[in-house]
């Protein structure tokens, strides 16, 4: 049974960081591309960040560009996602995801199968 189980959320006022962690069980971890996406209240689900394989290739949606950096450390079985300058507008379920599609770069849900219950973010200003 797989399970990915996300951890570091939590309150933060604007400018802040965090780091949230993503453990995966059940299998194979280093044949799986990662992801974080994140929903906010009434609104879709979108792409945040993803991986690859061996964390050579790393893709981040516009808006989180040169603030947020994804990397995994397959030893550990862990993705991790470092979220710096936080602001109000990355308030949401963050939930990470496992998939094995190479267009994994394209941040879209449709191309993760396994997923974790989320970890809150809220930013205040």
């Amino acid at each position: 049974q797989v399970q990915m189980v996300e951890s570091g959320g939590g309150s933060k006022q604007v400018g802040g960081s965090l780091r949230l962690a993503c453990i995966a069980s059940g299998l194979t971890f280093d044949e799986y591309a990662l992801g974080w996406f994140r929903q906010a209240p009434g609104k879709e689900r979108e792409g945040v960040s993803s991986i690859g394989w061996s964390a050579d290739s790393t893709y981040y949606a516009d808006s989180v560009k040169g603030r947020f950096t994804i990397s995994r450390d397959n030893a550990k079985k862990t993705l991790y996602l470092q979220m710096n300058d936080l602001k109000p507008e990355d308030t949401a379920m963050y939930y990470c995801a496992a998939g094995q599609s190479i267009l994994y770069r394209l941040l879209t849900p449709l191309h993760f199968k396994y997923w974790g219950q989320g970890t809150q973010v809220t930013v205040s200003s």
